[in-house]
Protein backbone atom coordinates (compact mmCIF):
# COMPACT_ATOMS: atom_id res chain seq x y z
CA UNK A 1 0.00 0.00 0.00
CA UNK A 2 1.01 3.26 -0.91
CA UNK A 3 2.25 5.75 2.07
CA UNK A 4 -0.06 8.80 2.21
CA UNK A 5 2.56 10.91 3.50
CA UNK A 6 6.41 11.64 1.38
CA UNK A 7 8.07 13.41 4.23
CA UNK A 8 7.50 12.95 7.92
CA UNK A 9 8.54 14.02 11.64
CA UNK A 10 8.67 11.36 14.03
CA UNK A 11 8.32 12.17 17.54
CA UNK A 12 9.88 10.34 19.90
CA UNK A 13 9.42 10.84 24.15
CA UNK A 14 12.24 9.94 25.75
CA UNK A 15 9.82 7.54 28.36
CA UNK A 16 9.49 5.84 25.63
CA UNK A 17 13.08 4.42 25.43
CA UNK A 18 12.96 3.66 29.32
CA UNK A 19 13.30 0.07 30.15
CA UNK A 20 10.14 -0.93 31.94
CA UNK A 21 11.80 -3.09 34.66
CA UNK A 22 14.72 -1.81 36.04
CA UNK A 23 14.09 1.56 35.32
CA UNK A 24 16.99 2.47 33.48
CA UNK A 25 17.17 5.20 30.64
CA UNK A 26 17.41 2.98 27.43
CA UNK A 27 15.75 -0.31 26.97
CA UNK A 28 17.40 -2.29 24.31
CA UNK A 29 14.01 -4.19 22.97
CA UNK A 30 12.38 -1.05 22.83
CA UNK A 31 15.48 0.80 21.11
CA UNK A 32 15.03 -2.43 18.25
CA UNK A 33 11.26 -2.86 18.28
CA UNK A 34 11.64 1.09 17.26
CA UNK A 35 14.12 0.59 14.67
CA UNK A 36 11.92 -2.51 13.19
CA UNK A 37 9.34 0.06 12.80
CA UNK A 38 11.53 2.81 11.10
CA UNK A 39 13.40 0.35 8.84
CA UNK A 40 9.17 -0.72 7.62
CA UNK A 41 8.89 3.58 7.16
CA UNK A 42 11.81 3.72 4.88
CA UNK A 43 10.96 0.52 2.52
CA UNK A 44 7.94 2.44 1.28
CA UNK A 45 9.88 5.09 0.03
CA UNK A 46 9.29 7.59 3.33
CA UNK A 47 11.47 10.19 4.04
CA UNK A 48 11.79 10.33 7.88
CA UNK A 49 13.18 12.71 10.50
CA UNK A 50 13.11 11.78 13.61
CA UNK A 51 12.82 14.32 17.38
CA UNK A 52 13.29 12.51 20.19
CA UNK A 53 12.97 14.12 23.95
CA UNK A 54 14.78 13.16 27.02
CA UNK A 55 12.33 12.78 30.12
CA UNK A 56 13.75 9.42 30.57
CA UNK A 57 16.99 11.20 31.57
CA UNK A 58 16.25 15.25 32.22
CA UNK A 59 12.96 16.71 33.46
CA UNK A 60 13.00 20.57 33.48
CA UNK A 61 11.22 20.07 37.25
CA UNK A 62 14.34 18.75 38.67
CA UNK A 63 16.34 21.81 37.76
CA UNK A 64 14.12 23.89 39.96
CA UNK A 65 14.09 21.62 42.74
CA UNK A 66 17.82 20.63 43.14
CA UNK A 67 18.13 25.37 42.46
CA UNK A 68 19.22 25.04 38.88
CA UNK A 69 18.16 28.19 36.50
CA UNK A 70 15.30 27.19 33.95
CA UNK A 71 18.07 28.12 30.85
CA UNK A 72 21.16 25.95 32.34
CA UNK A 73 18.22 23.32 33.06
CA UNK A 74 16.87 23.62 29.28
CA UNK A 75 20.41 23.25 28.45
CA UNK A 76 20.76 19.81 30.01
CA UNK A 77 17.83 18.52 28.96
CA UNK A 78 19.21 19.11 25.42
CA UNK A 79 22.64 17.38 25.95
CA UNK A 80 19.98 14.35 26.87
CA UNK A 81 18.29 14.57 23.77
CA UNK A 82 21.51 14.01 21.87
CA UNK A 83 22.27 11.28 24.01
CA UNK A 84 18.79 9.16 22.89
CA UNK A 85 19.92 10.20 19.26
CA UNK A 86 23.27 8.46 19.54
CA UNK A 87 21.52 5.75 21.46
CA UNK A 88 18.85 5.68 18.49
CA UNK A 89 21.37 5.85 15.69
CA UNK A 90 23.20 2.97 16.94
CA UNK A 91 19.90 0.97 17.06
CA UNK A 92 19.17 2.06 13.44
CA UNK A 93 22.77 1.23 12.05
CA UNK A 94 22.20 -2.08 13.33
CA UNK A 95 19.48 -2.63 11.26
CA UNK A 96 21.40 -1.16 8.23
CA UNK A 97 19.77 1.74 8.18
CA UNK A 98 21.98 4.62 6.69
CA UNK A 99 21.54 7.49 10.00
CA UNK A 100 22.71 10.87 10.60
CA UNK A 101 22.26 12.67 13.62
CA UNK A 102 22.35 16.69 13.31
CA UNK A 103 22.36 18.80 16.59
CA UNK A 104 21.46 22.35 16.83
CA UNK A 105 24.31 22.77 19.75
CA UNK A 106 27.47 22.11 18.26
CA UNK A 107 29.15 18.41 19.00
CA UNK A 108 31.11 17.84 16.12
CA UNK A 109 32.64 14.47 17.86
CA UNK A 110 29.69 12.86 18.01
CA UNK A 111 27.80 14.52 15.35
CA UNK A 112 27.13 16.73 12.64
CA UNK A 113 25.74 20.42 13.06
CA UNK A 114 22.16 21.21 12.23
CA UNK A 115 22.14 22.78 8.84
CA UNK A 116 18.81 22.68 6.63
CA UNK A 117 20.15 22.38 3.59
CA UNK A 118 21.85 19.26 4.51
CA UNK A 119 19.60 17.55 6.32
CA UNK A 120 16.96 17.99 3.32
CA UNK A 121 19.97 16.78 0.82
CA UNK A 122 20.35 13.76 3.30
CA UNK A 123 16.69 13.14 3.71
CA UNK A 124 16.20 13.07 -0.35
CA UNK A 125 18.95 10.34 -0.06
CA UNK A 126 17.17 8.12 1.89
CA UNK A 127 18.37 8.84 5.06
CA UNK A 128 17.18 9.06 8.43
CA UNK A 129 18.25 12.11 10.11
CA UNK A 130 17.79 12.32 14.02
CA UNK A 131 17.35 15.58 14.97
CA UNK A 132 19.00 16.17 18.25
CA UNK A 133 19.46 19.59 20.76
CA UNK A 134 16.05 20.66 20.58
CA UNK A 135 16.03 24.32 18.81
CA UNK A 136 19.54 25.29 20.14
CA UNK A 137 17.48 27.46 22.28
CA UNK A 138 16.37 27.44 26.33
CA UNK A 139 12.51 27.62 26.74
CA UNK A 140 11.28 25.38 23.90
CA UNK A 141 10.30 22.06 24.12
CA UNK A 142 11.28 19.36 21.48
CA UNK A 143 7.47 19.90 20.46
CA UNK A 144 9.10 23.10 19.12
CA UNK A 145 11.91 21.28 17.68
CA UNK A 146 9.68 19.17 15.83
CA UNK A 147 7.59 21.44 14.32
CA UNK A 148 10.27 23.66 13.24
CA UNK A 149 11.77 20.78 11.31
CA UNK A 150 8.90 20.06 9.92
CA UNK A 151 8.32 23.29 8.01
CA UNK A 152 12.04 23.74 7.36
CA UNK A 153 12.28 20.18 5.68
CA UNK A 154 8.87 20.69 4.25
CA UNK A 155 7.46 17.69 5.52
CA UNK A 156 4.02 16.52 5.03
CA UNK A 157 3.13 15.65 8.80
CA UNK A 158 4.24 15.18 11.95
CA UNK A 159 3.64 11.13 14.27
CA UNK A 160 3.26 12.04 17.83
CA UNK A 161 3.84 8.78 19.68
CA UNK A 162 2.46 8.85 22.69
CA UNK A 163 2.73 6.49 25.52
CA UNK A 164 -0.59 4.30 27.33
CA UNK A 165 -3.14 6.92 25.37
CA UNK A 166 -4.66 6.29 22.04
CA UNK A 167 -4.79 9.91 21.09
CA UNK A 168 -6.27 13.64 22.12
CA UNK A 169 -8.35 13.76 25.14
CA UNK A 170 -10.44 16.73 26.85
CA UNK A 171 -8.12 16.02 30.02
CA UNK A 172 -5.71 13.36 30.79
CA UNK A 173 -7.27 10.10 30.34
CA UNK A 174 -4.36 9.21 33.21
CA UNK A 175 -6.22 11.45 35.90
CA UNK A 176 -9.93 11.48 34.84
CA UNK A 177 -11.34 8.27 33.71
CA UNK A 178 -14.33 10.58 32.17
CA UNK A 179 -11.93 11.86 29.39
CA UNK A 180 -13.13 12.46 26.04
CA UNK A 181 -11.24 11.12 23.05
CA UNK A 182 -11.19 13.80 20.54
CA UNK A 183 -11.16 12.47 16.89
CA UNK A 184 -10.18 15.53 14.85
CA UNK A 185 -8.90 18.66 15.92
CA UNK A 186 -8.02 21.99 13.86
CA UNK A 187 -4.92 23.92 15.93
CA UNK A 188 -6.84 26.73 16.38
CA UNK A 189 -8.81 24.22 18.87
CA UNK A 190 -6.16 22.87 20.13
CA UNK A 191 -4.75 26.42 21.36
CA UNK A 192 -8.05 27.85 22.21
CA UNK A 193 -8.82 24.61 24.40
CA UNK A 194 -5.11 24.42 25.63
CA UNK A 195 -5.01 21.28 25.15
CA UNK A 196 -2.24 19.29 26.85
CA UNK A 197 -1.27 17.02 23.53
CA UNK A 198 1.68 19.26 23.17
CA UNK A 199 3.03 22.38 23.54
CA UNK A 200 1.10 25.63 22.53
CA UNK A 201 3.95 27.20 20.49
CA UNK A 202 5.03 24.30 18.59
CA UNK A 203 0.68 24.09 17.56
CA UNK A 204 1.11 27.54 17.08
CA UNK A 205 3.41 27.49 14.44
CA UNK A 206 1.85 25.29 12.39
CA UNK A 207 -2.08 27.06 12.00
CA UNK A 208 -1.09 28.05 8.38
CA UNK A 209 0.91 25.37 7.50
CA UNK A 210 -0.30 22.20 5.72
CA UNK A 211 1.26 19.76 8.45
CA UNK A 212 -1.24 17.36 9.70
CA UNK A 213 -0.36 15.86 12.96
CA UNK A 214 -1.00 12.28 14.28
CA UNK A 215 -1.58 11.44 17.44
CA UNK A 216 -1.49 7.84 18.24
CA UNK A 217 -0.46 5.10 21.07
CA UNK A 218 3.20 4.03 20.37
CA UNK A 219 3.12 1.22 22.95
CA UNK A 220 2.51 -0.58 18.98
CA UNK A 221 5.22 -0.04 17.11
CA UNK A 222 3.49 -1.10 14.27
CA UNK A 223 0.89 1.94 14.74
CA UNK A 224 3.40 4.37 12.69
CA UNK A 225 2.96 1.99 9.08
CA UNK A 226 -0.38 1.90 10.11
CA UNK A 227 -0.77 5.53 10.41
CA UNK A 228 1.23 5.95 7.04
CA UNK A 229 -0.85 3.91 4.79
CA UNK A 230 -3.96 5.67 6.20
CA UNK A 231 -5.70 3.71 9.01
CA UNK A 232 -8.04 5.76 10.98
CA UNK A 233 -5.93 5.42 14.14
CA UNK A 234 -5.64 8.11 16.97
CA UNK A 235 -6.21 11.77 16.53
CA UNK A 236 -5.09 13.87 13.86
CA UNK A 237 -4.83 17.66 13.98
CA UNK A 238 -4.88 20.28 10.94
CA UNK A 239 -5.20 23.34 9.75
CA UNK A 240 -8.82 22.80 8.73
Amino acid sequence: MEPIYKTVILKLSGEALVDGADKTILDQKKLSAIADEVVKVTALGVHLGVVVGAGNIWRGRLAEKVGIEQATGDYMGMLGTIINALALQSAFEEKGLDTRVMSSINVPQVCEPYIRRKAVHHLNNGRVVIFAGGTGNPFFTTDSTATLRALEVGADAILMGKNDVEGVYDSDPRKNPNAHFLKHLTFQEVVEKKLGVMDLTAVAMLEESKVVIHVFNMDNPDNVIKVLQGKDLGSTISKE
